[in-house]
């Protein structure tokens, strides 16, 4: 239940934010004082008023974040909560960095804001103590850091994708990233290492899918010399150079399951030695993992060890796809070319038709195809403006557009199939079994029309697929499929 007959002193520009938060706030049973400037809420603080702070942080006359080590520094048992409309992972890190016991960004929602001015109002003792902590951070701490803006967007979508962040930086906590393809989990996790303590130590990335399966381990744990044919010499593995740092293990629903359970004897027990070794290596790393596989699916399917799972998903972050933050595109667009800008491409502009366009656009390769296409555009149109009719034209030949229809059109077909065969079983539903019955009718044509359209090549057929190039080659010989290598395509010419 909610403290009631506290003071809460609310600091914001807006007028009508003043009053939402007032009646709420004095409709719970506290007191409220409230104002439109930093000078009069810092004057409240220092007269010893209030038992807790909601400021916003762009005022008239002061920055909201500005106040926050004050306030802190002078009333360490004082929560302060803080709201901004500049919704941005600089922003969120920002005010947790300085003390923040809560960033909201606006517009907010009510009932959150509620509840945690209720946790800011509990256990002052323990925020006085986390307060002392924090100074001494502070005093330490390069704002240079927060300089940077490696994520763009302000779409609510990706304010909880911040504020994880913000929570996150502070903590060794192990995270597993999951998105598709094209939405930016490196990015993240590179935020993850950069705001964190270990950010003076190597940011270490290793793409599980790109390394052949038998070097794997020695790619991340490393070899003696003559631990194997060609190991002409001692190699240091990537947990050795992100000693300190952050290992980020790209793409790890890819790792084989021997590799996946050394992996696990780290996590759980923090030592290695290198293939061919004896001697024990400390492993003082951060693992951040991410994938575009549902590893959950994995595990059922005995493709991914269940405790593997559990220890690298603590802290499990979803990265939204583009067609989720469709709001988002302007500011990715501008970011774009800023970017194509710094490298001595023309400046554009896009018109609000333009970005329109854009925004009804699916995007299956998400934020990298946006990128992809904003730096091509860029690069090949001479006006200073682009309009919709240079997005139009771009877009309509697209790949992901053929794809959308080809897809559209497949599931319709096997939309048409269930409900013929459900019709025909009139006196009761079918035998079990059903689900796996249809996978395997669907499966075995997937997979000999994708070997066909790279002509027999099964590495390529597997990055087609999305699948392990082991599990690919089982599901050749279970279902006995014939491989041959150099074929024609059937829309080749002759």
């Amino acid at each position: 239940m909610m403290q009631s007959n506290a003071t809460i002193l609310i600091a914001d520009d807006d007028r009508a934010i003043r009053a939402v938060l007032s009646r709420a706030l004095g409709r719970v049973g506290h007191r409220v004082r409230a104002t439109g400037n930093a000078s009069t809420l810092w004057q409240w603080v220092q007269a010893g008023d209030g038992d807790i702070v909601i400021t916003d942080v762009h005022m008239p006359d002061g920055d909201g974040l500005e106040l926050v080590p004050r306030i802190r520094a002078l009333r360490p048992d004082m929560a302060v909560i803080v709201m901004s409309a500049q919704n941005t992972l600089l922003t969120a890190v920002k005010a947790t960095d300085r003390g923040a016991f809560e960033y909201l960004p606006k517009p907010f929602d009510l009932t959150e804001l509620l509840n945690a001015v209720e946790r800011g109002l509990a256990q002052p003792t323990q925020r006085a103590t986390a307060a002392k902590e924090q100074k001494e951070r502070d005093q330490n701490r390069e704002e240079t850091r927060l300089d940077r803006l490696p994520l763009i967007g302000r779409s609510a979508a990706m304010q909880d994708i911040y504020r994880v962040i913000a929570r996150l930086v502070k903590t060794d906590l192990t995270a597993l990233i999951t998105g598709e393809s094209g939405t930016g989990k490196e990015l993240i996790a590179r935020a993850l290492h950069d705001f964190s303590r270990r950010r003076e130590a190597p940011f270490v990335a290793v793409n599980m899918a790109a390394i052949p399966k038998e070097l794997i381990e020695s790619e991340l744990f490393g070899h003696e010399k003559g631990a194997f044919t060609g190991a002409n010499s001692r190699f240091d593995g990537k947990f050795s150079q992100a000693q300190y740092g952050t290992l980020f293990l790209d793409e790890i629903g890819d790792m084989p399951l021997e590799a996946q359970t050394r992996l696990l004897r780290v996590l759980q027990e923090g030592e290695y030695t290198r293939i061919g070794g004896s001697q024990k290596m400390r492993a003082d790393v951060r693992i951040v993992a991410a994938t575009h596989r549902d590893l959950s699916a994995a595990v059922q399917a005995g493709l991914f060890r269940e405790d593997l799972f559990y220890r690298i998903n603590v802290v499990p972050l979803r990265v939204p796809p583009l067609r989720e933050r469709l709001d988002d595109i302007p500011d990715l667009v501008r970011h774009f070319v800023d970017m194509n800008a710094s490298q001595g491409l023309p400046g554009k502009s896009f018109s609000a038709e333009a970005l329109d366009a854009l925004k009804k656009h699916s995007w299956p390769g998400n934020v990298r195809e946006l990128e992809n296409n904003v730096r091509r555009i860029c690069a090949l149109y001479s006006q200073n403006e682009i309009d919709s009719d240079v997005i139009e034209k771009e877009l309509a030949g697209s790949l992901t557009g053929q794809n959308e229809t080809a897809h559209a059109s497949l599931r319709s077909a096997v939309d048409q199939h269930l409900r013929a065969f459900f019709s025909a079983h009139t006196h009761g539903l079918p035998s079990a079994g059903l689900y796996n019955r249809v996978l395997k009718e669907i499966e075995k044509p997937l997979i000999e029309q994708t070997l066909d359209a790279t002509r027999g090549n099964q590495i390529r057929a597997a990055e087609v697929l999305g699948l392990n190039r082991n599990t690919l080659r089982k599901k050749i010989r279970d279902l006995d499929i014939e491989v041959v290598r150099g074929l024609r395509r059937p829309d080749e010419p002759v």
